[in-house]
């Protein structure tokens, strides 16, 4: 789950429509240099903690590519940095989402107005038809899938159909938060990028774009020493008492396998009844802590599997509950006592 399932107070820029990028020079320079070699690999898999900028990136190289479908030209071969103005036909219509050279793989309404916690099979498919279509445009077609681990068992294997054969001129940027548990078949067939956390004082300037707050605000740099390195966590805690509790959930977190029910009805009372923010900041405090044991497990040669499967379990249901209690509204008490009774039995 990411901080864009449950939506804090302050928005934040879709990456199609995001020019500026924070950090990460070297994977920048590492996809430049690939492609103005000639021999660009056709698909990449772009991953690292959620909110630190994979998506922008991805996005990024999109409007390079398209926009220099040469990448012997001499502006790509002296070209310092992926910048394309927005300026430039190619940046407005992929920040309109309107380029025909450009397919995006992301979790879309149901007939219901819900948003759907999976991609398709029958959106992966439309892949096909992308790459197999006349080009309403010349040059590269792109297909960025944000997230890779959003797809469904037959989307994924939809999805490794076309990277199996992959058309001429067609680039896959594929973005991940958990790149250990994409399908094996589709890491072989990726050049991996992985990105580290942002610096604090590229979170800072990020999220004051974003944002439109000055720089030099307290509470942003609050937000941004408590985000570790990530622009939506930081976007997340910048309203209220978010930070403080944040940091009240993480200290009950640390107690697990314990849990204090006085603490936890502490707790579901600091959350209120329709903060949206409070809600986002403690699901992107379970979040973030679920994240790092599975992720320490899966590092670990000796990790105790059933416990990593459990554990993996009980995240599926904790994402269906917090979407459920921020889509209708719920309490937010029962929310909280459910969250650390699935956690304490998972970690037991």
């Amino acid at each position: 789950m990411s901080a864009r399932q449950v939506e804090p107070q302050i928005a934040a820029v879709h990456p199609r429509e995001t020019s500026a990028l924070f950090g990460h020079r070297e994977a920048e320079t590492a996809l430049l240099n690939a492609y103005r070699s000639g021999r660009i690999p056709h698909a990449w898999l772009i991953g690292g903690a959620a909110g630190i900028g994979k998506a922008t990136l991805a996005y990024r190289m999109a409007r390079f590519v398209l926009a220099h479908r040469n990448p012997g030209a001499p502006d790509v071969q002296h070209a310092a940095t992926l910048n394309v103005d927005p300026s430039d036909p190619v940046a407005r219509h992929v920040a309109a989402g309107a380029h025909g050279g450009l397919l995006t793989l992301e979790r879309t309404l149901n007939d219901k107005g819900v948003m759907r916690t999976v991609i398709t099979v029958d959106e992966t498919r439309e892949t096909i038809a992308f790459f197999g279509s006349t080009a309403a445009v010349e040059g590269w077609r792109v297909c960025i899938v944000d997230t890779v681990d959003e797809l469904n068992p037959n989307a994924a294997n939809a999805l490794l159909k076309v990277l199996e054969e992959p058309p001429q001129q067609s680039l896959f940027l594929l973005v991940s938060h958990a790149p250990a548990r994409v399908l094996p078949t589709i890491l072989s067939r990726c050049r991996k990028l992985l990105l580290r956390p942002l610096a604090t004082d590229d979170v800072v300037r990020a999220a004051a774009q974003a944002a439109n707050v000055a720089v030099d605000d307290p509470a942003l740099a609050e937000a941004a020493e408590a985000a570790e390195g990530s622009v939506a966590r930081a976007l997340t805690l910048l309203g209220g008492d978010a930070v403080k509790l944040h940091q009240r959930t993480a200290a009950l977190l640390a107690t697990l396998p314990r849990v204090d029910p006085r603490e936890l009805h502490a707790l579901g009372d600091a959350l209120g009844g329709s903060d949206r923010v409070a809600l986002a900041a403690f699901i992107d405090s379970i979040d973030r802590w679920v994240s790092e044991r599975l992720r320490a497990d899966e590092a670990n040669a000796n990790a105790n599997l059933p416990r990593l499967a459990r554990l993996a379990e009980v995240w599926e249901k904790i994402n269906r509950t917090a979407r459920d209690t921020a889509e209708y509204n719920l309490e937010r008490k029962p929310l909280v006592f459910s969250v650390f009774g699935l956690l304490a039995e998972a970690t037991r």
